[in-house]
């Protein structure tokens, strides 16, 4: 006879014959059996409460809840069942297989109740700012949530079936510890950004200086993108400078319209000692009230700064209503004043010397 035949028919025999494995046989069916009636009474109830509560607020926006009770109430029919089974037979080597296959499979629900808690939480932060920075980090926290979970998932399985786990918990810190010298950069500018996201010092869309504009050009621009890693600006120039975040951290950042977009210009403009300060003055204003954007509250004024080489040095000080015309405003101001002042024979003046020249031998 063949011997796996042979094998099996001892087997049956065992099973046949033997009066103890047959009643926990018995036993083990009549678990299964209220255990799998178990299931259909909680599943009803729960479809029920579903119906009650879908009406709520909370579980309109979160439909995904009720999934997750229900895959939790069925490991929880799965783990009493599977646990009196055990007990029953009194198997160590079956038992701790199955608390390790019970441990990965619970894993999968739990990362499913993180991802339903990130998504609410993206839903009731993210959503409100205009960034999508935040976007990003919920994202990452979804993706490392998977990583971190079914890793702790993995190594205490293991460690129920017996298997040391030290050896690849340090062979896992070495490596992570490489691998942070090798991209400490990666990692300064992915905390960086992080920062940046919680300490909010600029917006998309706000304009701020830029130090690390090419010589020459705009010192300034609008935020276009903020990413993990790096901050894209676009300057007045059209130009996009990519700054690592971690450069950002490190300097005084300069937001025109973190408050408002209105913001105060200044203008200097000198004008000859012998000129008549108080027309100078009356003639600036009356040229500040001219340009459309420039605004009436706070009024526009002039203020003497200064007693210079070879003039008074006075001050154009206006208050405009969008921070992105500065330039304009300081260009069209200063045309109009120079028109004005050319009309009204208010001298701009320009450095003099006085050279004395002195023919003959000095006296003696």
């Amino acid at each position: 006879m063949n011997p796996i035949s042979e094998r099996l028919k001892a087997l049956w025999t065992y099973v046949t014959t033997n009066p103890v494995f047959l009643r926990g046989l018995a036993e083990a069916v009549l678990i299964l059996a209220l255990s799998a009636a178990a299931w259909l009474i909680l599943r009803r109830v729960l479809k029920m409460l579903e119906k009650r509560l879908r009406g709520m607020p909370f579980f309109q926006g979160n439909t995904k809840v009720f999934d997750l009770i229900q895959v939790a109430l069925f490991y929880a029919v799965f783990i009493v069942c599977g646990t009196l089974i055990i007990d029953l037979f009194d198997i160590p080597t079956v038992g701790d297989v199955f608390y390790a296959v019970l441990i990965v499979l619970v894993a999968i629900p739990f990362k499913r109740f993180v991802d339903i808690l990130i998504e609410y939480l993206e839903k009731g932060i993210a959503a409100r700012t205009e960034t999508h920075v935040d976007n990003i980090i919920f994202a990452l926290f979804g993706k490392l949530s998977g990583v971190i979970i079914y890793t702790v998932a993995g190594i205490l399985a293991l460690d129920v079936l017996g298997i040391n786990v030290m050896p690849f918990v340090a062979g896992a810190g070495v490596a992570g510890l490489a691998i942070g010298f090798a991209a400490k950069d990666t990692l300064s500018n992915l905390i960086a950004g992080i920062l940046l996201i919680i300490d909010r010092p600029f917006e998309v869309g706000d304009r701020i200086e830029v130090w690390a504009a090419p010589s020459g050009s705009a010192t300034w621009g609008d935020v276009i993108d903020i990413g993990l890693r790096a901050t894209r600006i676009r300057t007045t120039d059209h130009i996009v400078v990519i700054i690592p975040n971690n450069e950002i951290m490190k300097r005084d950042i300069v937001n025109y319209t973190a408050i408002s977009s209105e913001i105060r210009v200044r203008i200097n403009i000198g004008i000859a000692y012998d000129a008549d300060v108080a027309k100078a003055k009356t003639l600036m204003l009356g040229v500040a009230r001219e340009i459309p954007w420039v605004l009436r509250r706070p009024a526009p004024k002039v203020v003497v700064r200064n007693f210079g080489e070879s003039s008074v040095d006075l001050q154009l000080r206006v208050w405009i209503e969008d921070a992105r015309k500065r330039m304009d405003t300081i260009s069209e101001i200063t045309d109009r004043i120079k028109t004005v002042f050319d009309r009204e024979n208010v001298e701009i003046p320009y450095p003099r010397r006085d050279i004395t020249i002195r023919r003959g031998a000095p006296d003696a």
